[in-house]
């Protein structure tokens, strides 16, 4: 299998419309060209409620354009002519698409002004707040920032555990153990990271490689097939990072765990602990420690926190247990 780059990156993406309309199961009105080859970049939607007012001065053309029951009702209140030039002004501004929910009628007058200006205008049956929410939700896992790191990301005690290394550190090994006491896999060798809002991190694999995995001395296997499908999942939001390194002897490793080290991928802090690998360590049932205390930190407890009270350090002296940024990540 090829091996990946460590870190690649791409800032700009778009959808097609055709995905759009099979993801919400929408009903097509009016299509200038076939869906495929329209295109929608942008994670906001807007309800020009201003525009069909009257106020275009302020006016993001890359938006999907939502006209729920006010929109509606505004336009059959306007007289005729008022309506025809709102309409003819808002479809003029060449927003991607145009979406009527409740399955409400359409305005006669903006179907014509879609047409006239090959704007694409689709209706749902879903009420205005369900399907704008949703239609967000949507388009930032599928237009938000990304990146893809060499690495393994397996679901364990179901949260998502991201281990990065050196090539030939043992990452697939070990995440072959995990699989083997119940865990599963989400992606192995390619590992594709989404920030899906200010606080969410989530991993997947690239289709073509998806369940495939790399054991140097046996060869390339599938996990689906060998294990089943429950050791395999699709996608999993990254709650933990898990460095593998070579032991250094001239390194001083965390004895203590009273830090809280992170590690920023795409703005976004995320717990991170370097493990150290060695013949005899069994780095399976570390990383399952380290996922079971990274959850006890969320839940408030910390050993070495309890440990130095115990011995009567004060606590004052004490480090945070949890930072305000991973406190909200952990949200």
């Amino acid at each position: 299998m090829m091996r990946a780059g460590a870190y690649t990156m791409t800032s700009k993406f778009d959808i097609s419309l055709a995905k759009m309309i099979q993801d919400f199961k929408l009903e097509t009105i009016f299509l200038p060209r076939p869906a495929e080859e329209i295109k929608v970049s942008s994670t906001e939607v807007n309800r020009p409620g201003l525009q069909l007012a009257g106020f275009f001065d302020v006016f993001d053309h890359h938006r999907v354009q939502i006209l729920g029951k006010s929109e509606i009702t505004f336009i059959h209140l306007l007289d005729h002519g008022t309506a025809v030039e709102r309409c003819e002004r808002l479809c003029a501004l060449r927003p991607p698409v145009m979406v009527v929910t409740r399955s409400l009628e359409v305005p006669p007058m903006l179907l014509d002004a879609a047409r006239h200006e090959n704007i694409p205008l689709l209706r749902t049956s879903d009420n205005t707040c369900d399907f704008m929410s949703a239609l967000i939700s949507q388009l930032n896992v599928d237009l938000g920032p990304r990146i893809t790191r060499h690495g393994v990301l397996m679901e364990i005690y179901g949260d998502g555990v991201l281990i990065l290394g050196d090539s030939g550190v043992g990452k697939s090994e070990t995440a072959i153990e995990l699989i083997a006491r119940g865990h599963r896999l989400v992606a192995d060798d390619a590992v594709e990271i989404r920030r899906i809002n200010a606080h969410t991190l989530v991993g997947t694999s690239p289709e073509n490689i998806r369940h495939f995995m790399e054991l140097r001395g046996i060869g390339v296997i599938n996990a689906r097939r060998m294990y089943g499908m429950r050791a395999v999942k699709i996608a999993e939001r990254i709650l933990m990072i898990v460095q593998l390194e070579l032991w250094d002897e001239t390194k001083a490793y965390d004895r203590l765990g009273v830090d809280n080290p992170q590690m920023d991928i795409l703005g976004i802090p995320i717990p991170c602990v370097t493990v150290p690998v060695k013949p005899g360590r069994n780095l399976s049932v570390i990383i399952e420690a380290a996922t079971m205390n990274l959850r006890l930190k969320k839940l408030g407890y910390s050993a070495p926190h309890a440990l130095m009270k115990s011995l009567g350090m004060p606590e004052d002296d004490l480090p945070p247990q949890v930072t305000p940024e991973l406190h909200s990540y952990w949200q």
